[in-house]
């Protein structure tokens, strides 16, 4: 399965954008939200033949692909990615692992227990080591190993090339507790995501000064203290080689060695027909293969699929004729192409007799496929526009589309900051709008986007462009020259900048009650003016903003050797501003018993005046004068326009092999746009630069990707729906908001979620900011992505893990004969 356009890196390195955009490859809540409740929500069960370890054999070698080698063994550099987290997660220690529900789970391996043992003055956590707990060369592991990975991580020492001091830069001390087996680690500010931290727990020896950090830990790992240890990475060959760990002092590890294999999702299915792999991940198409050849096996028909499968009687009779007709140069190459059809026909039936050893297990990945609308220029600048785009989508279908097919639970997801199955997940899309097409048409209609807007000449404002700006400067200094007065010119052009403002007042009046009498017109603008034009200022600022550099203020970017990538910290918390008076239109318009703001929520004057604006008639969400009617074309031709431009979005697609899905998945939102008047222009881009050049650098207005599940929505969430920040160079700091549309008020509900110690209580405030991102429309969340994995069929405890992290040591065979002998697997 490929993972282009996940934004790559472990999970908790600055919420790696998983950006699992390609091949089959986390927040809620106001009144409106669908029905979905934390209880009523379920989600997809792992699928790993599970097997108890009395019935796993001893023994053998097992190849896991992975997407590329790993750039570095260290998870907290910029670079790491899912084949880091795999490997590590077999090597090192992960104090509290994700559950198959999602939830950080204490691991016993390593912890008696921990907990918050003082909250006031200042948060207290004790952490009581397993005693049988040991680094590989024997030392136990204690608290000299938690202070040297948080010097390392805290972000006070810019000599660490770190990606993230998410939480560790609020730890205040560490200090050994009654014994060398106790850790008591100290807060300045509160923090409820610590469970979060010291996973993986690196060896002293590595974080304990930057040249071991930086450097040493890219390629080697000498101490570790996991069921296997490293024993070789080679390049050459594509593997990082693992074997049992003889100082583990867990449930012994049922494999002799475990090899991670680089393998490119194009030759994968090739890679198991030849036994060179075990585990893999899939894409559909494999998929198919793999349940076609189990069906075929059992049947014993000849094969109805593959090269040849689709020649009709008459082409092979015309194919057979040629080949032995009196033309001897056309029945050579008709004799060369029936060879070459012959070999193909083989070759894929010898590998579909190998593909009926593995099975495809099936689950859901714990991470979702959004739309992201990037709202630092254009039309999405508006977030109208923005919500048009979002209440055109049938996301029903699109999830269907993708899930249906593989015998999967097909449903939207309602959430950014959760998936179905986790703890406090609530779909939060009510904030937003269902699908409604004519609701859509009236947002951009509002907008001012019109079906003959295309064709108009553009209109005066009061900016100008700069063309204009630079006629009138022509203009009045020629008459300046001319009459040499310049008193006067500043008067005469003092005049014509008024009458220019009212010309464009006039205008757009006219463009958006255009079935009044003007009378009605010009007292209705009176109202609006006095009412909410400044609400309606906010709103357009709310979205313009400008790609900056990833790093945060205060911290100076660094970078590791042979990388392009800058690492940063994540920038800690800001006071807190004035809600986007726009978003709380749409966001605090009603509470969750469905009453007004007015009456539920203590709304300031302006909410409440907000709140008002929905009246009958109107389109819910929509920007519309007072008891404005929404716009209900019977059809929509060709694309909408204003002054003179049409409404046209750049769709930016990946086009690897690998990305069949995903670009379905494009073409048909492309289709639904085009219903209520926005065209696209679909860009297919190759996989290794979609994210880098387009996602990253803000060059597109709508793209799918992926973000990784989290059980520190908190944390991990804050980076990705930030407001973005100016920087002392003019530009924007975006973090990993690639969407460029954020509010003050969101990034409160984050700050305020990652200092509640009452679990209940953070999940209620994720809730709040889930609506509100869902109100701003950044990005639209569509489905949960499918989880594919080819395994052997003799192995077992492996397969499609869900939320789950993999239990290293229970993997392993159930045929005992297949465990001791390596040719048998093959069979």
């Amino acid at each position: 399965m490929s993972h282009v356009g996940v934004p790559r890196g472990t999970v908790r390195k600055r919420r790696s954008l998983a950006l699992l955009t390609v091949g089959v490859l986390t927040i809620p809540a106001l009144a409106g939200c669908s029905s979905d409740s934390e209880e009523t929500s379920r989600g997809v069960p792992q699928d790993i033949a599970p097997a108890a370890r009395d019935r796993v054999a001893d023994g053998s070698t097992v190849n896991w692909a992975v997407d590329a080698m790993p750039t570095t063994l260290n998870a907290f550099q910029a670079d790491a990615d899912s084949a880091t987290t795999k490997i590590t997660g077999a090597l090192l220690p992960t104090l509290f692992p994700m559950d198959a529900a999602g939830q950080p789970k204490l691991n016993p391996d390593y912890l008696e227990s921990a907990k918050i043992i003082e909250r006031e003055p200042k948060q207290v956590v004790l952490y009581k080591l397993n005693q049988q707990a040991v680094w590989s060369d024997g030392r136990e592991i204690g608290a000299p190993d938690f202070v040297a990975q948080w010097r390392a991580l805290s972000g006070k020492d810019s000599a660490f090339w770190t990606a993230r001091n998410a939480g560790y830069e609020r730890i205040e001390k560490i200090e050994r507790g009654a014994d060398d087996l106790q850790v008591r680690v100290t807060f300045a500010k509160p923090y409820a995501d610590w469970r979060s931290l010291f996973s993986p727990l690196y060896p002293k020896e590595i974080t304990g000064s930057p040249d071991t950090f930086n450097d040493g830990a890219r390629t080697a790992l000498k101490n570790t203290a996991g069921p296997f240890q490293l024993k070789s990475v080679s390049k050459a060959k594509g593997t990082v080689t693992l074997t049992r760990s003889p100082r583990w002092w867990g449930d012994k590890a049922k494999l002799d060695t475990l090899v991670f294999r680089a393998v490119a999702p194009k030759d994968r299915t090739k890679a198991l027909a030849d036994g060179t792999v075990h585990i893999t991940d899939v894409d559909a198409a494999t998929a198919n293969r793999i349940a076609l050849a189990l069906r075929d096996g059992s049947n014993g028909q000849p094969l109805t699929h593959g090269p040849g499968a689709d020649l009709t009687p008459a082409a092979a009779l015309r194919s057979w004729a040629l080949a032995h007709g009196s033309d001897e140069e056309q029945a050579e190459i008709a004799q060369a192409a029936r060879e070459k059809n012959r070999k193909a026909v083989v070759a894929y039936g010898a590998e579909q007799k190998a593909l009926r050893g593995y099975a495809v297990r099936k689950s859901l990945e714990p991470a979702y496929t959004q739309l992201a609308l990037n709202g630092e220029s254009g039309p999405l600048a508006d977030d109208r526009v923005r919500r048009a785009v979002a209440r055109a989508l049938d996301r029903q279908e699109l999830a269907e589309t993708v899930l249906k097919p593989l015998g999967l639970p097909a449903k939207p997801l309602g959430s950014h900051l959760a998936l179905a199955g986790q703890p406090g997940y609530k779909d939060g899309s009510g904030a937003l709008g269902d699908q409604n097409a004519k609701e859509a048409q009236a947002l951009l209609a509002d907008a001012g986007w019109t079906q003959g807007g295309a064709a108009e000449k553009p209109k005066d404002t009061k900016a100008g462009s700069e063309a204009e700006k630079k006629a009138d400067k022509d203009e009045a200094d020629k008459k300046k020259d001319a009459e040499g007065k310049a008193d006067t010119e500043d008067k005469e052009g003092t005049e014509k900048t008024g009458a220019e403002e009212k010309k464009t007042d006039k205008d757009e009046a006219e463009d958006k009650a255009d079935k009044e009498d003007k009378a009605d017109k010009d007292g209705e603008k009176a109202d609006r003016a006095a009412a909410g034009s400044d609400d309606s200022a906010a709103s357009r600022a709310e979205g313009l903003y400008i790609v900056g550099q990833d790093d945060k203020p205060g911290a100076a970017p660094v970078q590791a050797p042979g990388s392009s990538t800058a690492s940063h910290v994540l920038a800690p918390s800001r006071a807190a501003a004035a809600q986007s008076l726009a978003l709380l239109r749409q966001a605090s318009a009603v509470s969750e018993d469905g009453t007004t703001a007015e009456a539920a929520s203590k709304a300031t004057t302006q909410d409440k005046a907000t709140a008002q604006d929905k009246q009958p008639g109107g389109a819910a969400g929509a920007y519309a004068p007072l008891g404005t009617a929404a716009p209900a074309p019977a059809s929509v031709k060709g694309p909408l326009g204003k002054d003179g431009k049409t409404l046209t979005l750049r769709f930016v697609l990946p086009s690897g092999a690998g990305s069949q899905s995903l670009r379905g998945v494009g073409e048909r939102i492309a289709a639904m746009l085009e219903k209520i008047g926005i065209g696209t222009e679909i860009t297919k881009v190759p996989d290794e630069s979609y994210f880098k050049d387009h996602i990253a650098s803000g060059e597109y207005d709508l793209a799918l990707y992926s973000w990784p599940a989290t059980a520190y929505p908190a944390t991990d969430g804050r980076p990705i729906y930030a407001k973005p920040e100016p920087a002392t160079d003019g530009s924007l700091l975006v973090e990993q908001n690639y969407t460029r549309v954020g509010t003050d008020h969101i990034d409160q509900l984050f700050d305020q979620a990652v200092a509640e110690l009452d679990d209940e209580a953070a999940r209620e405030l994720m809730k709040q900011a889930d609506a509100r991102i869902w109100a701003a429309a950044g990005s639209i969340p569509l489905f949960q992505r499918p989880q594919l994995v080819a395994v052997d069929k003799k192995l077992a405890n492996v397969g499609a893990f869900g939320f789950a992290a993999p239990r290293y040591q229970d993997i392993g065979f159930t045929d005992r004969q297949a465990a001791g002998s390596p040719a048998d697997r093959k069979k």
